[in-house]
């Protein structure tokens, strides 16, 4: 019985949004429309009972349930407030988008909250079984919200596109963990790294096993080889999934990207560091330098996801050095800050793209943000912001988190990987400071007044608030960064 209700109260949040997605599904199909609140009001309702499950257990000590598969710590607990805000966002800044088009709102809705369940299971999985399972929920629930527009071309494409390639990487993930268990005999992370450890392993599988998850990761987080998806998606996509794609699925993304490799498979670092080496500089090269030829302006913010996470994957690989951990808080902890403060801006980038679209236009180009303070001064600070936090330019967030990271590969003795980083964030500087003049100095294109909905206004507000003042003010969330990365690694 004690079992049980350790079980229940550990997972607690994914139970809660399963039973108001039932909600949300019934609510849509067999109440009418004039007796019912908006279905983006459920949802946003069916977000915050987990948001306050989770904010109660975050003073509880780390709990492992189903048998050691689930794990409920400070870094699932970190992750999933993260991922409860992202979704929230994307609720409220593509409600107009969404009843503007021939997009389902209660099926929209539904798979918003279907992904947000998945990246939840992934962020506390510990089990590559439960990790492969959270993965599946979150990628076909994306799937499914891209082709929603079934008359249009291009989402359909992209539907395709992604579905395909998301199964060859998830057929890379499950070939190597499917060799990690024939090394070592387990799924469960710890007892894999013990395993290891303890010299049970078989070394030779065990590497191979490596080189294929790491390869499905990368195709996950949207790394340089494993990147060709991502720009098209990106551009084929309708924006409010593209928020979905470039915000949450990249925190869990992260997440299982931590657990396998930290948790289950820090016995091999030497190997996978030298691989998340080589993808950190092709997708800072890629990202930076293709980013500078685009016109489009969703795919010039895919190529800078593709550089951004080449970031992230610098303060993956300068954990550990020459065997020893004692960077390791440092340098995981600069990684996860990075990615919540760049998920953070893109949640504005891509809200300021839904905002300024109107029925029968997207605002996709570049040239659609031509003399866009002219039309809506504010709208445009709020550009210029995330254009300069993504650029790293201070006191914004993104420099201090680009600044952490780089001072954790500096630790690690790769100066040069550091030099090289600025390097490319130089040149990719180029495209960000472009939008900026094409904002203030380029003519209108049409002088129609821009009038965002109050909520997504004041959500607007709050967003380019928290990227100017988490980057004055970053003490408290790096610390949280820290203590979550603290707990995992047992420190």
């Amino acid at each position: 019985m004690n079992d049980l209700l350790n079980n229940v109260w550990a997972a607690a949040p994914e139970m809660a949004l399963l039973v108001a997605i039932c909600v949300v599904l019934l609510a849509d199909a067999w109440v009418p429309v004039e007796k019912r609140i908006s279905t983006a009001g459920l949802s946003l309702i069916a977000i915050a009972i987990p948001t306050a499950i989770t904010l109660w257990q975050l003073g509880q000590p780390v709990q492992y349930a189903f048998g050691g598969m689930y794990v409920a710590d400070v870094f699932a607990h970190l992750l999933k407030l993260s991922s409860y805000i992202s979704m929230a966002v994307v609720i409220i800044y593509g409600n107009a988008y969404v009843r503007q088009r021939p997009i389902p709102q209660g099926e929209f809705h539904s798979l918003v909250l279907f992904s947000l369940l998945g990246q939840m299971v992934m962020m506390s999985a510990a089990n590559m079984l439960l990790i492969y399972l959270g993965l599946e929920m979150m990628s076909l629930s994306l799937y499914a919200m891209i082709a929603l527009q079934r008359e249009a071309r291009l989402p359909g494409e992209a539907a395709l596109k992604y579905f395909v390639l998301g199964a060859l990487s998830s057929g890379f993930l499950l070939y190597g963990m499917s060799m990690i268990y024939g090394g070592t005999g387990s799924l469960d992370l710890g007892e894999i790294a013990a395993a290891w450890a303890g010299g049970q392993a078989d070394p030779v599988v065990f590497t191979f096993g490596v080189v294929f998850i790491v390869a499905g990761l990368a195709f996950k987080l949207g790394a340089v080889p494993f990147h060709m998806w991502l720009p098209d998606v990106y551009q084929g996509a309708h924006t409010a999934a593209t928020l979905v794609i470039s915000t949450g699925s990249k925190l869990a993304a992260f997440a299982i990207t931590f657990r396998l490799l930290v948790e289950g498979l820090v016995g091999v670092a030497a190997d996978w560091q030298t691989m998340l080496m080589i993808l950190a500089v092709l997708s800072l090269a890629i990202g930076n330098i293709v980013g500078v030829a685009q016109t489009n302006f969703k795919r010039m913010l895919a190529y800078s996801t593709i550089s951004q996470i080449g970031f992230v994957l610098l303060g993956l690989l300068a954990g550990v050095v020459d065997g020893s951990m004692d960077t390791a808080t440092t340098a995981y902890g600069a990684a996860l800050f990075y990615l919540v403060t760049y998920v953070l801006t893109t949640l504005g980038t891509f809200g300021l793209v839904l905002l300024l679209a109107r029925t029968g236009f997207e605002a996709e180009e570049l040239d659609d943000l031509r003399g866009l303070n002219r039309r809506s001064p504010w709208l445009a600070l709020m550009l210029l912001l995330m254009m300069f936090s993504l650029a790293g330019v201070p006191p914004l967030v993104g420099f201090y988190a680009k600044l952490m990271v780089l001072k954790a590969v500096i630790d690690a003795g790769l100066v040069w990987l550091a030099v090289l980083a600025v390097v490319f964030s130089l040149i990719g500087a180029f495209y960000y400071i472009r939008v900026v003049k094409i904002m203030y100095f380029d003519e209108p294109r049409d002088l129609v007044f821009i009038e965002p909905q109050p909520a997504a206004s004041a959500t607007m507000a709050v967003n380019g608030l928290a990227v100017l003042a988490l980057g004055i003010l970053p003490g408290p969330l790096m610390a949280a960064c820290l203590l979550a990365i603290r707990q995992v690694l047992g420190g």
